[in-house]
């Protein structure tokens, strides 16, 4: 049975999708880390950049933001030769100082702000309205191409010339004066945000989108049938008047016991696996995910798995598993940017076409915009995926403060050989002693393997090496104190 289980009633929103007893998504919507994608500003140009035709702009967020050239309406609209018009800079367009309506299209992430684009996008339920859009597209879900014809000529027949309309997949089921009524709506929104605009004296929200509702109505609208259990009422009452569950298509469920709902329908376990490194696969091969700001390495292991005829029918078999557990995991753990998979050698060509056409054709399920590149001579997948907000990982986990993020620390004899370089800088100097505080593995490897080198370096320095040992877990000094050897071994007891 499809389920979705939406934990609402705390500050932590999370849902969890189950379609055929797999886990299909996973969403966390924390205070902290609420994407600003969707946010409507109005914002202020800071600084223009010609190097890069870009323009950094204060929305009134930590971070100035940043906007491409192309993405500007004086841009879109210009209805100067392609070519020509490519090759303007961006202070052709806009200038510091400039009050410009802008819309969050990329969270920030790590130094960088936020990405805007000042084509704003206005949803409806059967369409999508950009005021300065110059353009119709229909839904590539829209395959039928009698009613992609007929979309696309209702779009050119009421849209006016700065218009774009983009038709959602829902507009093929609606009657023409439906989507009539509702490009009227969004046309009224659309004047509403620039008369407010009007009386803003500095940057601000002009409008916040509920990108975790609008989460919930996606998922809800893309489920053919099933269960949808939720914890809060003033939620379910909300999603009692959306037309899947009216129609009885979907059956709403309110869950009000005193466990988490997580715990109660068996998915806690779930969010904790989309956060592990290694993901085991049925056939006892496993998957390696490491995800760093630039791109996510994937590496495929056979494990376990030793198959039942020759090599290479095992490797394939490994890499058809892999690639479709790694389409799912990409879409748990909502990875975006550059990705590179290393699947295990294959030798014979069309091994590696088949893996590709069953990649492809799982991250069709996908929502987000995915670009297979290909293998590269050494064997590497390569691909894209669109990203827009933080990963999951980014999202519930922080760096390590021991490794900062690397996953390594140095070793003791790293850390006890420095300090010796360290305390050697101080040889012959007007101290007697020096406290230092350290784990036992330093001192150890500070005293030698006879326990007999300290004796040699405080002969060598004329500096009395006095330890303190630490609890930490990893090998790490600190100095404390110089001084006579009295007022040393006085401050130890």
């Amino acid at each position: 049975m499809n389920r979705l289980i939406v934990n609402y009633a705390t500050r932590e929103k999370r849902l969890v999708l189950m379609m055929k007893n797999h886990v299909e998504k996973i969403v966390i919507d924390r205070p902290e880390h609420h994407s600003l994608v969707g946010n409507i500003y109005y914002g202020t140009v800071t600084k223009v950049l010609p190097g890069m035709n870009a323009v950094f702009v204060d929305i009134g967020e930590e971070k100035k933001a940043y906007l491409h050239r192309n993405l500007l309406p004086k841009y879109v609209l210009s209805k100067k030769n392609p070519s020509l018009k490519e090759k303007e800079s961006v202070a052709n367009f806009v200038h510091q100082g400039e009050k410009l309506l802008v819309q969050v299209n990329k969270d920030e992430t790590g130094t960088k702000g936020a990405r805007l684009t000042g084509i704003i996008e206005l949803q409806g339920n059967h369409l999508i309205l950009m005021p300065n859009g110059r353009y119709v597209a229909v839904s590539k879900k829209i395959a039928e191409e009698d009613k992609n014809k007929s979309l696309r000529h209702l779009g050119m027949s009421v849209k006016e010339d700065a218009e774009g309309i983009i038709f959602r997949t829902s507009s093929m089921d609606a009657f023409d004066h439906e989507i009539k009524d509702e490009l009227e709506q969004l046309r009224e929104q659309y004047l509403s945000l620039l008369k407010t605009s009007k009386s803003l004296k500095a940057p601000g929200i002009l409008f916040q989108k509920e990108s975790f509702i609008e989460t919930i109505m996606d998922t809800i609208r893309k489920m053919p049938d099933g269960e949808v259990l939720v914890d809060d009422l003033t939620l379910k009452k909300r999603l009692e008047a959306f037309d899947h569950v009216k129609n009885g298509r979907l059956k709403l469920v309110y869950f009000n016991g005193k466990e988490n709902v997580f715990t109660y329908a068996r998915v806690e376990h779930e969010v904790e696996k989309a956060l592990k490194r290694i993901v085991w696969l049925e056939n006892g091969a496993y998957l390696i995910f490491d995800e760093t700001e630039a791109l996510t390495i994937i590496d495929v292991n056979t494990g376990k798995f030793s198959g039942k005829h020759d090599l290479e029918d095992t490797i394939l078999k490994t890499n058809q598993a892999a690639a479709i557990e790694i389409a799912r995991q990409l879409r748990l753990r909502d990875i975006g940017g550059m990705v590179l998979i290393d699947f295990i050698d294959m030798n014979r060509e069309q091994g590696r076409l088949t893996i590709l056409e069953i990649f492809e054709r799982e991250l069709g399920r996908d929502e987000k915009r995915t670009k297979v590149i290909g293998f590269t001579p050494l064997g590497i997948l390569q691909l894209t995926r669109k990203k827009t907000k933080i990963t999951l990982s980014e999202g519930l986990q922080m760096k390590c403060p021991e490794c900062a993020g690397t996953g390594r620390v140095d070793s003791a004899e790293t850390v006890a050989f420095r300090l010796e370089r360290e305390l050697f800088e101080h040889r012959h100097s007007e101290f007697e002693a020096v406290l230092v505080e350290t784990t036992a593995e330093v001192i150890e490897v500070f005293d030698g393997p006879d326990k007999n080198y300290r004796s040699l370096f405080e002969e060598l320095t004329h500096l009395k090496v006095f330890f303190t040992p630490s609890s930490k877990k990893s090998p790490f000094y600190s100095i404390k104190q110089f001084g006579t050897e009295s007022e040393i071994s006085l401050g130890l007891y």
